[in-house]
């Protein structure tokens, strides 16, 4: 099984030319008959990662996956895509699932999506025993370990079940988040070679992070919503009670919402989550419950009402946002009280006292993320144990103006001070009284009103002071120890040391009343764009798909920028390919051509960047004497997309030798089947043809008719 096969049935069933790097290796791997983790931050194409090896294995692949939504949303896309593929959970009746798996048994399906509780049931055991399951993949993998933030007993039983079954399948183990302590316990638990663990970059370079402190949140909200008419997010809230809040305010409003939490019956979140797929409403209003089954490609914003457990949690949720690479906006509306609640959340669960502290170290890792002044990704990057990326240049602190830099190392040195003569024994509570000189009648008991550094900062309020502590533990100068209390410690870093010493200055971001706000400018309305999505809309209703199902966003506005007039061009767009040209693309087709034909307009022209085109590099290299395969290895490119800058090279005039990828004794015989099959699909021409010719043969004889008749011309 070669990777020329799997790019093969990427463009036949997905509509695309060439996997992305990551993807690549984890396939490559997994065809290579390894355990394999992939670790792909939300949006960078998991799934590919399995679906496309499961086309290519004999047998049966199953995939444990922890969410009815999203079993269902994974095989209705497969389906669109004419992939056999079923899910089996307690949505179904018993004679349902009986006769889904007579089918499985009879070879009717090709991926089979279930909950991990259904691997103890006899009925999968019995399949594991009689049936080819060449390849187990574990979706959402970090509700493996126990360090996870979504941690699953049910996951991690299921794993050990997997590696005592007497015949043991492939296994793929893929999530969008792991920490390295979660990483490592996910690869002991399946027994993954770590050479076979593939993490590609966790930044999303189209998303773009703030972070808004002391707004009032609802307005803020309304605002946004406001400036972004056409746009859908997702607005998150800590609880079911302020998402009902939440949704009440912004319907009395006049905006266009739904809500979704675990307190409405099944019928009020499938009938939310419907609307909100179908783009019927703007905006979802919902708890974390949420998410992790929505495959909408098309989420301009996510804004967070109140702050989430940890940054684990942050990530994978605001990642919902620009999965169709288009940018997007992830925005956390900060409020000091939010900590409190988190911390009581944490404090009364179910949790062992060594968890609760792990968790309680998470939230403070988020408050300081919060608080930052360094470039929001950056961090969020840092957090996950990954390399170390340049500023993003997008998110809210790398808009903020070097000339906002305000020398505060007065005010760091009376903190610091203050934690020193405190012998850092107490939290930020303590620490802001004692520098604001509070009459509080425990200092008195403690004598901490004694202290030189008793009421050196009153021109700042309480709260201001724990502020500013909390942004010089964010940039290094303080560390937050919880040691088992639900409270933090406060003590110095040797960084903080060094100011003290008056050896280091402290600049911080000066405070303004209100945090940047960015405003995504406003496009001009394009007509064709508009009737593209009008007609994506009805074929969502008649098909009961969402739209993003027919054509993500993405593949619409390429059809805008190329405007394909002919089935070849607009198989050309990327997640278009044969199948979904098959069901979709004739209507699409027609609304181009009447556009194109009314306006006489022509494909907008890429931007000159002054270095040479793609297809010309490639053209170069082919004139210094590399072959094809060459070529492709040394660019990481396919050898197909090679062919095909040859051939556009010499379709644009440049001098090419068509004779040379033609073999003499077919040409007439190929080109008699070009005329009589057509060229608009070179499948079935290929079909037609001895097996000696290959596709670049058949390209380069449409390619060399056309130049032919160019010239006629």
């Amino acid at each position: 099984m070669s990777m020329e096969q799997a790019e093969l049935l990427l463009q036949k069933y997905f509509g695309y030319s060439s996997f992305r790097s990551g993807q690549k290796k984890i396939i490559e791997s997994i065809l290579s008959g390894h355990h394999t983790m992939g670790i792909m931050p939300t949006g960078g194409g998991k799934s590919i990662c399995y679906q496309i090896p499961a086309l290519m294995f004999p047998g049966i692949t199953l995939v444990i996956s922890p969410l009815i939504s999203l079993m269902k949303d994974q095989v209705d896309r497969l389906r669109q895509h004419n992939i056999s593929a079923t899910y089996i959970n307690s949505s179904l009746s018993s004679a349902e699932i009986s006769r889904r798996l007579k089918k499985l048994k009879e070879g009717a399906y090709k991926l089979l999506y279930i909950a991990p509780e259904r691997l103890e049931s006899l009925a999968f055991q019995e399949i594991f025993a009689t049936l080819p399951v060449y390849l187990v993949t574990i979706d959402e993998a970090h509700c493996i370990s126990q360090w996870g933030h979504d941690f699953r007993p049910s996951y991690r039983s299921m794993a050990k079940q997997l590696l005592s079954l007497p015949r043991r399948p492939l296994i793929a183990a893929l999530t969008a988040t792991a920490t390295p302590d979660v990483k490592e316990d996910i690869s002991r638990l399946l027994q993954i070679d770590p050479s076979r663990i593939y993490s590609t970059r966790l930044e999303r370079p189209n998303l773009s992070f703030q972070v808004i402190h002391e707004e009032n949140r609802l307005d803020y909200i309304k605002q946004y919503l406001r400036e972004h008419p056409r746009q859908n997010g997702i607005i998150y809230c800590a609880t079911r009670k302020d998402t009902d809040h939440v949704y009440e305010a912004l319907v009395q409003s006049g905006f266009s919402a739904a809500k979704y939490h675990a307190g409405l019956t099944d019928e009020e979140r499938e009938k939310a989550q419907e609307q909100f797929s179908y783009d019927r409403v703007q905006t979802i209003v919902a708890t974390n419950a949420f998410g992790m089954g929505i495959d909408k490609s098309n989420v301009r914003f996510v804004i967070h009402y109140q702050l989430p457990r940890n940054l684990e949690c942050y990530y994978q949720e605001a990642g919902r946002a620009g999965r169709d690479g288009e940018k997007s906006e992830c925005i956390l509306l900060y409020s000091p009280q939010d900590v409190p609640m988190q911390r009581y959340l944490i404090r009364h669960s179910d949790l062992s006292p060594e968890r609760k502290t792990l968790e309680f170290s998470k939230l403070q890792k988020l408050v300081n993320y919060c608080h930052t002044q360094r470039c929001f990704q950056e961090e969020i990057v840092r957090y996950f144990g990954a390399d170390t990326m340049q500023p993003c240049g997008t998110c809210g602190n790398c808009r903020k103006k070097m000339g906002d830099l305000v020398n505060y190392t007065i005010e760091a040195q009376k903190i610091f001070s203050c934690i020193k003569r405190l012998n850092e024994q107490y939290g930020l509570t303590i620490i802001a009284k004692v520098l604001r000189g509070s009459k509080n009648k425990r200092l008195k008991e403690w004598k901490l009103d004694r202290i030189s550094t008793y009421g050196t900062m009153r021109e700042y309020t309480e709260k201001e002071i724990q502020r500013l502590c909390q942004l010089l533990a964010s940039d290094g100068y303080l560390s937050l120890i919880y040691e088992g209390r639900p409270y933090p410690l406060v003590r110095l870093t040797p960084k903080a040391i060094a100011v003290l010493k008056g050896k280091e200055p402290v600049y911080l971001h000066k405070e303004t009343e209100k945090w940047l706000k960015t405003k995504t400018p406003e496009t001009k309305t394009n007509r064709l764009l508009d009737e593209l999505v009008s007609l994506r809309k009805q074929l969502s209703e008649t098909e009961k798909l969402p739209p993003y199902m027919i054509f993500p966003d993405s593949t619409l506005k390429e059809m805008c920028r190329r405007l394909p007039v002919t089935e070849e061009e607009m198989q050309a767009i990327s997640g278009v390919g044969e199948m979904k040209f098959q069901k979709y693309g004739a209507h699409f087709l027609q609304i181009i051509q009447e556009y194109v034909q009314k306006h006489g307009e022509k494909p907008a022209r890429e931007k000159t960047t002054g270095k040479p085109s793609s297809h010309f590099i490639t053209y170069q290299m082919f004139l210094q004497g590399k072959s094809i395969p060459e070529i492709a290895k040394e660019r990481n490119l396919t050898r197909g997309t090679i062919e095909d800058h040859l051939l556009r090279a010499g379709l644009e005039g440049l001098e090419l030798d068509w004779d040379a990828f033609i073999p003499k004794e077919y040409e007439a015989l190929i080109m008699e089947k070009v005329e009589e099959l057509g060229a608009q699909k070179l499948r079935p021409i290929k079909e037609a043809l001895p097996e000696a010719v290959d596709y670049m043969a058949i390209k380069a004889v449409i390619a060399k008719r056309e130049r032919l008749q160019a010239l006629k011309k």
